[in-house]
């Protein structure tokens, strides 16, 4: 992408988990004139590496790292915790968290003047959301996680940030039972009286990515309308 940040510009690599993902995000790569993209499943061995050599090749370095991806089986998503699978629970911690420690290893190498990384979370990492189930503990190990790199990647000058919007009218999040409920009640509690939007995130990533935020990491960023403040 071709787009002036702070008297800045930005060149983007965009991903998308599969085919099926493909026709909705590849559109939205051209319309941003991103120049990498392709699919990156990182439960595949081999995609996540081969995303980071393209990169590697064509820019030499990177300055920014946004990971975006969560997922449970439906069954363990659906099921509560008592009833999630040891199987469920593995892999919705190796796809939602721990693979942004490896996209992160992968990072870092080329973030030779520095860099920020994003995660996203939700208020359900630290209270009880109804119907989160699963994604309650797995979103928590995510932000702990953001700390341990924040601490591990200082001393390079890469800061690490968790995300925390409230409800977002997504795709991965219309999986989650009752999840309208879920967005009236966010309206309904948050101090400003209104649900946050996927540019209220970009807003916050884009001043957390500048040299403006350059003493700010490792902490859990909510972009949530102060919904998180209310019991």
């Amino acid at each position: 992408m071709r787009e002036s940040l702070s008297g800045g510009w930005a060149d983007l690599a965009i991903s998308w988990r599969n085919e099926k993902a493909k026709s909705r995000v590849e559109p939205l790569a051209r319309g941003l004139e991103a120049s990498i993209t392709g699919e990156v499943d990182v439960a595949v061995p081999g995609q996540v590496e081969a995303m980071f050599d393209q990169i590697r090749s064509k820019w030499g370095r990177l300055d920014i790292l946004v990971h975006s991806i969560a997922f449970a089986p439906k069954a363990d998503l659906h099921g509560g915790i008592l009833n999630c699978s040891a199987e469920g629970f593995a892999k919705a911690m190796d796809i939602s968290c721990h693979s942004f420690v490896r996209m992160a290893k992968l990072a870092a190498p080329l973030m030779t003047q520095g860099g920020t990384m994003f995660a996203m979370s939700y208020y359900g990492s630290n209270r009880v959301v109804a119907n989160y189930n699963v994604m309650g503990p797995v979103k928590a190990a995510l932000e702990a996680t953001c700390r341990y790199l924040a601490y591990e990647l200082g001393p390079q000058g890469i800061r690490v940030h968790a995300i925390s919007p409230g409800p977002l009218k997504t795709r991965a999040a219309s999986g989650l039972k009752d999840f309208e409920l879920l967005l009236s009640e966010a309206a309904h509690k948050a101090p400003l009286g209104e649900l946050v939007d996927i540019m209220d995130v970009g807003f916050a990533c884009a001043y957390l990515a500048t040299p403006l935020a350059r003493r700010i990491t490792g902490g859990v960023v909510y972009v949530d309308g102060g919904a998180n403040l209310i019991a």
